[in-house]
């Protein structure tokens, strides 16, 4: 049997016919017509001429016969319209198929470069005049800003060429295709080709044009390219371009215009070109975003750029830029949109990252592509530092021990320089580009080492990046995802301890370089844990340089369940053969633009300014601590308060500047003339630094950083109420159980230890801490199941509660049960005590102490400890003295301060792709229950004799409920709505892809009291 030949789309060559070779595409005069809108299209079920796919055509049509001018198109052929930039499989309701979501594995046989023969393909077309005078003159370049994956042009019916790599941008010299007038161009895209083993990122699979078409004019003596490298020296604060301009002979003498700087220099012919000093500059940072405009003029072209000075260098175990040492407080950030998918639109990016920037975000890590060009504009401007990555992953061949992995195969090394000379080239003008990155989780090999070495030689001015170097061959700085608090603090020092994938010797190697987390604190659902811990290493050890959370956004996209209720899918929801779940759900923001809780915890770790008490919490004295890079404070105000039990007594502002990485004490207040708390009063002192003026990213008055600590008080000494009859109390009782609370029916408190696993509860990435010793090194992580898991195996989701004995009388109920679940020898003694006192305001209380003892029998931990309410359904919110105002955890607790809080009841939980446990405000000293919006019932929550405080959780369904339901519209109409009074919860971590939860945030069995004074308001 003879063997087929290789067909187009199984090429490991990036690109075949006129395709032009990579350059920047800054702004210029030179004409250009949009060939964005609506296109013609089809849909066919695999690539025409393709020997697997007979038939996908028309009778009697040839395989490129779409292409020709005149060529009709029907829609008894299967055509119709489609806008161009679009992925086809969001258009049209299903009509052009479904997306797929994957995270590591294809959805296709691992068979390089051969793809199934059920093969996707997207025939365009369109019509376009083009002017006569392009024709007259220069040339004429189709260009393609991303296409996935694998697309062949035609223009008037003559195939200009066919490329790859989907994120990437290509141009087809159409010089001697175009004619003055109407002319076809037509595009065949086909969604699986050899590209698509090199781009298996975890993201939806989206095939289509999904970025803009523009035919270019090129007009005699125009530029074709320009580079201006604009270095700073910090010891001197002067900048000096070095310019590298490619263009003919014919487009000279070129022109190069700085006004600001009074530049302006004339170079009569290519060999002229040389470095030009410019004298005094602003330079560039993320704080600091100073860009100058430049043109560059030719004989043909005029082009205009905006420059930052800046010079990035590794010296030493440090990267500096402009000569300090840079800390990343990173996203990771993919382009999706839940309508659009990877379709850009400005507007949306824009607030994108001014959302990132108000929450402290200074750096973006472009996982794993090239974005949008306008995106690295957007950076320069607002000030971003960004790590570009290369359109590269092969994360599928890990599955098969890397076996067949292209990173290691010479038959690819093209079609890898090819994707990092297309990122290097289109972006090298970006000041806001620090680092270039190889790609992402594709092991090792020969190509990706020759990959460094070509950007080595074409841009020394910029380190290389790539994780998956583990031994440091070919990069410059050590890189990691998700290594453990102790890895990390170990990289930090210098201890010879070995590090993951590396002997000894490696191990010393990569400690010489500069570290950072390329990814950590996977964000997916209620979490992420730790991210204090994380900071906490990167300000105690120079060679850490921060890291980038995993990662910015949700990928949900917007879908209507059939009777038309709108939920955001993830992967499953359109029938995958083969899918990776909600994993594709693990952002900061959520896929409607609502940041998560964890991003407010983000906010306050990576706070660029941070605020302490300075001799002492009475002295009225504190340390300001500028962590910024470039900055001084002085566009910022310290605003501070002193609340006495939630109620502001004192306020002032300060307005010292400190100059960036200082530290500064500050006579910020005076404590004698502070209101004085009385006993048992609880006072705090609450500094935030604001913006003094507007920024480019926010409004005046943001607050940009908040520090909060308690000051001294008298204590109170305790007193024993009058007890009344409980008959007096605002309760009822039906035998033992509570009926009746505050006129409204409830039902009986009862003991609960189930929370609604969270997306971390269960995931098994890593290993758990319960199973290894989380200092051992390097952290490899023994294989052991979920804390979900674990929690069902103990039965803590089908809890049953047996009543022991009950000893009432007129002024007092006892009530003793034992709680366990099917087929367990493991109890908790529970003893409820109800009592009623007057308060002294008179009203009278109905306290209830409930006392639980577990049996030795329990050694696993707990989600949760504390009992469970179910409430009317008009409960509709709640205000609170306590941490507030978004929800906390043991490990995600940072961010939260002491005050009187309030919110509805929807807004008390988050609305997570996947129902999960959320809301639980902790360290609560006071409740207010609220039925159609005014308060109902009060509660107090009293310290345990360890001085701990308990919190709560008030939501519209139970955490059984939640459990059962993998999207919010699978949630029941709620019959009841429901409060968890909660003595303690375990933590959050990061274990859906990253680390434990740390051991002193696990919830250990153990005995808890709780005692609560309710009353009728």
């Amino acid at each position: 049997m003879t063997p087929l030949s290789p067909l187009p789309h199984e090429s490991t060559a990036p690109w075949s016919g006129r395709v032009e070779p990579p350059r920047s595409a800054p702004a210029g005069d030179a004409p250009r017509l949009s060939l964005d809108g609506t296109w013609d299209f089809r849909l066919l079920a695999g690539v025409p001429g393709a020997p697997g796919a007979h038939g996908v055509l028309p009778d009697g049509e040839g395989t490129a016969d779409f292409a020709r001018p005149g060529y009709a198109t029907s829609a008894d052929a299967g055509w119709g319209e489609l806008p161009v930039p679009a992925h086809w499989v969001l258009e049209g309701d299903g009509a052009h198929g479904l997306p797929i979501y994957t995270n590591v594995q294809f959805p296709f046989p691992v068979d390089p470069p051969h793809v199934p023969d059920e093969n996707p393909t997207g025939d365009y077309r369109r019509e376009v005049d083009v002017p006569t005078s392009w024709t007259e003159d220069g040339r004429v370049l189709l260009r393609f800003d991303g296409v996935e994956s694998f697309f062949t042009v035609w223009v008037n019916g003559e195939e200009v060429g066919s490329a790859s790599g989907s994120r990437l941008a290509h141009e087809y010299d159409v010089t001697d295709a175009v004619r003055p007038g109407t002319n076809t161009v037509a595009v065949r895209v086909v969604q699986w080709s050899a590209a698509s083993y090199l781009e298996d990122q975890d993201q939806w699979w989206l095939p289509g044009i999904f970025r803009d078409v523009t035919l270019l004019h090129r007009p005699a003596g125009a530029l074709d390219d320009v580079w201006l490298d604009a270095d700073y020296d910090p010891a001197t604060g002067e900048g000096a371009l070095v310019p590298e301009v490619r263009a003919d002979a014919a487009a000279f003498p070129v022109r190069l215009r700085v006004p600001e700087l009074g530049v302006d220099v004339a170079w009569a012919a290519p060999d002229d070109v040389a470095p030009v000093a410019v004298g005094a500059v602003e330079p560039w940072s993320a704080e600091e975003p100073n860009l100058y405009d430049v043109t560059v003029a030719s004989a043909g072209e005029t082009v205009s750029l905006r420059v930052g000075f800046r010079r990035v260098e590794i010296v030493g175990d440090l990267l500096l830029v402009n000569g300090r040492r840079v800390v990343f407080s990173g996203m990771n950030r993919h382009e999706t949109h839940p309508d659009r998918g990877r379709v850009f639109d400005e507007e949306h990016a824009r607030a994108d990252l001014a959302r990132m920037k108000q929450h402290n975000v200074n750096a973006i890590r472009t996982s794993h592509y090239p974005p949008h060009p306008r995106v690295l504009d957007l950076a320069d401007e607002l000030g971003l530092w960004v790590i570009l990555e290369t359109d590269l992953e092969t994360h599928g061949f890990e599955a098969g021990g890397w076996a067949g992995n292209p990173s290691d195969d010479p038959r690819w090394r093209e079609a890898y320089l090819d994707r990092v000379r297309r990122t290097v080239e289109r972006d090298k003008n970006h000041a806001s580009i620090v680092l270039w990155s190889l790609g992402n989780e594709s092991g090792t090999g020969s190509n990706l080492a020759a990959m460094a070495e070509w950007v080595h030689h074409r841009d020394p001015s910029r380190p290389v990046h790539y994780e998956g170097d583990y031994a440091g061959e070919y990069t410059d700085v050590y890189s990691r995802m998700y290594s453990t608090v102790p890895e990390t603090a170990s990289i930090g020092s210098d201890d010879l301890s070995p590090v993951l994938g590396c002997s000894i010797a490696d191990s010393a190697r990569q400690r010489s370089k500069p570290f950072l987390l390329c990814e950590y604190a996977h964000a997916m659902g209620n979490g992420p844990g730790a991210l204090d811990q994380y900071r906490a290493l990167v300000d105690t050890h120079p060679r850490l340089h921060g890291g980038f959370v995993w990662e910015w956004r949700d990928h949900g996209l917007r879908t209507t369940t059939p009777d038309g209720v709108e939920y955001f899918a993830y992967g499953g929801d359109f029938g995958e053969v083969v899918h990776d779940g909600n994993f594709v759900m693990d952002g900061m923001v959520l896929s409607d633009d609502t940041p998560s809780p964890g991003l407010v915890e983000f906010w306050h770790v990576e706070r660029p300014v941070v605020v302490r008490p300075s001799g002492g919490p009475a002295s009225g004295a504190v340390e300001v601590w500028n962590r910024r890079h470039t900055a001084d404070t002085s566009d910022l105000v310290l605003r501070w308060r002193v609340e006495n039990d939630g109620e502001v007594v004192a306020s002032g502002e300060d307005r010292t500047s400190v100059e960036a990485g200082e530290r500064v004490d500050v006579a910020l207040l005076d404590p004698a003339s502070l209101p004085e708390a009385g006993p048992g009063v609880e006072a705090f002192l609450t500094v935030e630094l604001v913006l003094r003026e507007a920024a480019s990213w926010a409004d005046a008055g943001h607050v940009v950083a908040r520090d909060q600590w308690a000051l001294p008080t008298r204590a109170v000494a305790r007193t024993r109420r009058p007890a009344v009859a409980l008959a007096d109390a605002p309760v009822a009782f039906r035998g033992p159980e509570l009926v009746t609370l505050a006129g409204a029916d409830v039902s009986a408190p009862r003991v609960e230890l189930w929370r609604a696993p969270t997306d971390n509860d269960r995931g098994a990435a890593m290993g758990s801490y319960d199973v290894d010793d989380p200092t051992t090194l390097p952290w490899r992580g023994t294989p052991a199941p979920p804390v979900a898991d674990r929690w069902r195996r103990q039965g803590l989701d089908r809890l049953t509660h047996r009543t022991v004995a009950v000893d009432e009388s007129a002024d007092r109920l006892r009530v003793l049960r034992r709680v366990s679940a099917a087929q367990s020898r493991r109890t908790i003694d529970v003893e409820e005590t109800w009592t009623a006192e007057r308060a002294a305001d008179g009203v009278v209380e109905a306290v209830l102490r409930v006392v639980l003892t577990p049996d030795d029998h329990w050694d696993d931990v707990w989600p949760r400890v504390g009992v469970h309410l179910a409430l009317p359904t008009d409960v509709d919110g709640a205000g609170w003295f306590g941490l507030g105002p978004h929800d906390s955890y043991p490990d995600v607790r940072s961010s939260v301060v002491v005050g009187r809080h309030r919110a509805g009841i929807d807004d008390l939980s988050v609305p997570y792709a996947r129902p999960q446990e959320s809301g639980h405000r902790s360290e609560v000293r006071e409740l207010v229950l609220e039925r159609g919006g005014g308060p109902w019932a009060g509660l107090t929550l009293g310290r345990d004799a360890r001085g701990r405080l308990p919190g709560f959780t008030l939501a519209r369904h139970s955490a059984h409920e939640l459990s059962a339901a993998a999207h919010p519209y699978e949630l029941p109409v709620p019959e009841r709505h429901h409060l968890y009074v909660d003595a303690a919860q375990h933590g959050l971590g990061s274990r859906a892809c990253g680390p434990d939860v740390w051991p002193t945030a696990m919830l250990r069995p153990q005995a808890r009291t709780l005692e609560l004074r309710w009353r009728a308001l």
